[in-house]
């Protein structure tokens, strides 16, 4: 990408020294074809292929452009031939196609606003009374030429003017000047300057006297050339509203020379009556506009401040009253409860279960969405003078005053919000909602009425989605352990109190250990083992599961290594890692992956990934560009728990897993249950066809292993062969030399 913008620079700057040198007007139509013919081709195909939106926009440049090149071959021929205003009509629609991409663009970045169209208007004033004034009038009065040519050849600067004043309209909302930007900019000013260059000549007299006056264009064709294909053109096109004040510096930099331009001009060339008409006449006209723009300015202001202070008071996704404002609502009921009686202030909190999961699977734009409609379902559902509030993130706040009974009738109308699937985005998403509720009396403080509530939903959460819990004092104990909890995580990390265990993955046929899957423990100092289904949660909450996979990961290829070093495992045994979602949206991950395998020394072909089935269902985002390229490292790709999730044919067939685990919940009921039997022989009739391995998980029983074998399962995991042990007693029980068959059957003894 950046080669191509720097080619097309190093062709336009030569063939416009080329063109300089005058050789011979062939050779000049040749060096204007290239670099109109270059700036033309960016136009059309740069956005296309670099991303440049909106691409509309781009394409009324490119048709602009070849209007311009036409007007440029043209101009020397037709002045020749006396027709100038041939020329003329190959160039002035140009102009007109060069508003209509500024205009889009401006819109496409949200920046159109009442300021910049008056003081463009003052602008325009101001410079079509100098060019008219200074370049047309004097042009008009060269004898033997039409009228007509001598008003377009003093009145090109205006249109130039127009076209300047747009640009620099985009700098006002920039926050920055991207490389595309200034070469825009540059190219603006450059034809200015070309077209103030042939009005001089034109009041002289002349039409057309030298190429240097068409250097200029040549290097403006260039500098546009550049914008649409240079990777900071995808900038152009982006919404960009920095907060700009009415009266900013940039600002007067455009608008005092404009203001003084009468005055200028009056003391310069207003000796005639006509031109002092004139003069007074567009004073007045921009007089008059920078009193309009004043009082748009001051209502501006007013609008602006208004803003701000919804801004501060509101949630910017939903528009819901947030934290603060609806602190102040709570207050307003608790100061309105009686004192002693029945009534009470009741808060209720609610947060939708599964968000993460439907952003890293949908994308946050979806994400967004669905909080956005769950807002709307709950103001519709509730009178307005009731507060409903939206805390950030997926939660959201309802408040009211009354008793038990009313306490509950909220409850079931937050419920009933939830009944009826969302639709996002063209995505029907059927989610629930954990609640907690708290009240208080009129001695009661809103921070703690929010606080016991938002502790209640968490209390709901752990008891699993959909749920409802009304506060209890003994919360705080909870929520204080599993603060304690997070800290000791953490600290965890760092003591290196975490171990990694090896549970076998078993040949069910031969009974030998073709690999194993390495899961993390954790024992604490004083409260022993801890099960990784309590500390695991709390690492995805605390935002630790990209901590802690990396280093189980690099834990396990480590012991992998000195396995095959010391001949403990053979060569084609491999070590099954989790990764968790959170980690797949991470592009670099397989950069790191293949860095650590480089590392250790093990072979990709060693290692197999175990994700869940939620990766599967969005093959457009971050995660699913991880995946593929995870695959190319030669990694094996495990589904993990398949079956309890979003199982089907289409998601193993788009994605390039090489074999799924099926989930304990089905083996269980192997050999007792024919509807887990048969949803068994549905995985591995669909995997079978698909080339995929197949895994059972949670084999406790001969029977059960029986069973998986009658169906097609190849290989087996759970506790009939033994549970996750260290290192050490993993190479003792299942050496690559020893009798793992043997070791195997003893194992299955002692389970009996």
């Amino acid at each position: 990408m950046t080669e191509k913008w720097r080619l097309l620079a190093l062709t336009g700057v030569t063939a416009t020294v080329v063109y300089l040198l005058d050789l011979n007007p062939v050779i000049n139509a040749v060096c204007t074809l290239i670099i109109g013919g270059n700036t033309v081709w960016a136009c059309f195909a740069g956005p296309r292929r670099y991303g440049a939106q909106p691409r509309r926009a781009w394409q009324l440049v490119g048709w602009a452009g070849i209007i311009f090149l036409l007007g440029i071959i043209v101009r020397p021929f037709a002045t020749d031939a006396g027709l100038p205003l041939l020329a003329d009509a190959c160039t002035i629609p140009g102009y007109f196609l060069f508003c209509g991409f500024f205009i889009v663009l401006l819109r496409a970045r949200q920046s159109v606003e009442w300021h910049t169209v008056i003081d463009g208007m003052i602008v325009c004033l101001a410079g079509g009374l100098a060019s008219t004034l200074l370049l047309a009038v004097p042009a008009v009065r060269v004898p033997d030429r039409s009228d007509v040519v001598s008003a377009l050849a003093g009145l090109y600067p205006l249109f130039d003017v127009v076209l300047l004043m747009l640009v620099l309209s985009l700098t006002f909302t920039a926050r920055s000047w991207p490389p595309s930007l200034i070469s825009m900019v540059v190219a603006m000013a450059l034809l200015f300057v070309g077209d103030l260059g042939y009005a001089i000549v034109g009041a002289s007299g002349h039409l057309y006297t030298t190429p240097l006056l068409d250097a200029p264009f040549l290097l403006a064709y260039t500098a546009f050339g550049v914008t649409p294909i240079h990777p900071s053109a995808v900038e152009m096109g982006r919404p960009a509203r920095p907060p700009v004040p009415a009266w900013s510096g940039r600002r007067m930099v455009l608008l005092v020379p404009a203001l003084a331009t009468p005055f200028i001009l009056l003391m310069t060339v207003g000796d005639a009556t006509g031109h002092r008409v004139a003069i007074a006449v567009i004073g007045l006209l921009v007089v008059s506009l920078l009193l309009v723009r004043a009082i748009a300015a001051v209502r501006a202001q007013a609008v602006a401040q208004h803003y701000a202070e919804h801004q501060a008071t509101h949630d910017a996704l939903t528009g819901l009253p947030n934290r603060r404002l609806i602190t102040t609502s709570i207050e307003r009921l608790l100061g309105k409860t009686p004192a002693g009686g029945p009534e009470s202030t009741w808060v209720l909190v609610l947060g939708l279960d599964g968000f993460k999961y439907i952003n890293e699977t949908w994308g946050h734009d979806t994400g967004d969405r669905l909080v956005i409609e769950v807002g709307e379902r709950l103001r519709s559902g509730f009178p307005d003078e009731m507060p409903v509030a939206a805390l950030g993130g997926d939660e959201f706040l309802v408040a009211a005053l009354g008793d038990r009974a009313d306490a509950e009738r909220l409850v079931a109308t937050v419920l009933g919000c939830f009944d009826r699937p969302f639709v996002v985005s063209d995505v029907e998403l059927k989610i629930s909602a954990s609640l907690g509720i708290a009240f208080a009396g009129p001695e009661g403080e809103p921070e703690e009425l929010m606080r016991d509530a938002d502790t209640a939903m968490y209390q709901a959460k752990s008891e699993g989605p959909g749920n409802t819990t009304f506060f209890d004092v003994s919360m705080h104990d909870q929520v204080r352990e599993r603060i304690e909890m997070e800290v000791a995580l953490r600290q965890a990390i760092v003591d290196e109190q975490l171990w990694v265990a090896y549970q076998p993955l078993i040949d069910v046929d031969g009974g030998r250990a073709i690999g194993a899957e390495a899961l993390v423990r954790w024992s604490h100092p004083e409260r022993g083992p801890i099960s990784p289904a309590v500390f695991i949660p709390i690492a995805e909450d605390a935002g630790l599961i990209g901590m802690l996979g990396d280093w189980v990961r690099q834990e396990a290829l480590r012991q992998l290594a000195a396995w095959r070093a010391d001949g403990t495992v053979d060569d084609d045994f491999y070590l099954s890692i989790n990764v968790s979602a959170k980690q797949l949206t991470v592009s670099t991950f397989p950069l790191v992956v293949s860095a650590e395998l480089l590392r250790f020394g093990v072979p990709a072909r060693c290692v197999a990934l175990e994700m869940t089935e939620s990766v599967m269902v969005d093959n457009s985002g971050t995660s699913a560009r991880t995946v593929y390229e995870l695959r190319e490292l030669g990694v094996k790709l495990l589904i993990d728990d398949f079956g309890t999730g979003f199982s089907g044919l289409g998601y193993l067939r788009r994605f390039p897993v090489t074999g799924v685990k099926i989930d304990r919940s089905f083996v269980v009921g192997l050999g007792a249950d024919e509807e887990a039997g048969e949803i068994v022989r549905a995985i591995v009739a669909m995997s079978q066809a698909l080339r995929l391995s197949v895994i059972a998980e949670g084999v406790e029983t001969r029977v059960q292993r029986d069973a998986i074998a009658a169906v097609g399962v190849t290989i087996g995991q759970g506790w009939l062969w033994g549970p996750a042990v260290a290192p050490a007693e993993f190479a003792a029980a299942w050496h690559a030399t020893g009798t793992a068959a043997t070791l195997a059957a003893g194992l299955t003894e002692r389970q009996r």
